[in-house]
């Protein structure tokens, strides 16, 4: 009943930007916090950045001054703006958003299917 579609990954040289997009859709009736998470070959994934409904936001070290997180409530649509990437930053990048069904009272988490951001010269 609900999707994630993340947009925006790519092959980018180091010192870059992208702008990666993910868009909720299907009975959704309201969304509490979204949030993008990475995982790079052979690691954990980890988070890099939230955004709540009241939009303050929190960011992982490793990104803090370089990635900007934001939301489009009216699109149910969460950004994350990248720059000045780093071959670290290497990585799937997904999405994931706390949502509340039409007709129903409860928050589940759901996640988008990835994209691949490779930063590479």
């Amino acid at each position: 009943q609900v999707q994630l579609v993340e947009s925006g990954g790519g092959l980018v040289q180091p010192g870059g930007s992208l702008r990666l997009s993910c868009a909720a859709s299907g009975s959704i009736f309201s969304i509490k916090a979204m949030r993008w998470y990475r995982q790079a070959p052979g690691k954990e994934r980890e988070l890099v950045a939230t955004i709540r409904s009241g939009g303050s936001t929190n960011y992982a070290d490793s990104v803090k001054g370089r990635f900007t997180i934001s939301r489009d409530n009216a699109k149910n649509t969460v950004y994350l703006e990248m720059n000045s990437l780093k071959p670290e930053d290497t990585a799937v990048y997904y999405c994931n958003a706390e949502i509340a069904i039409v007709g129903g009272p409860n928050f589940y988490s759901y996640w988008g299917q990835g994209t691949k951001v490779t930063v590479s010269s």
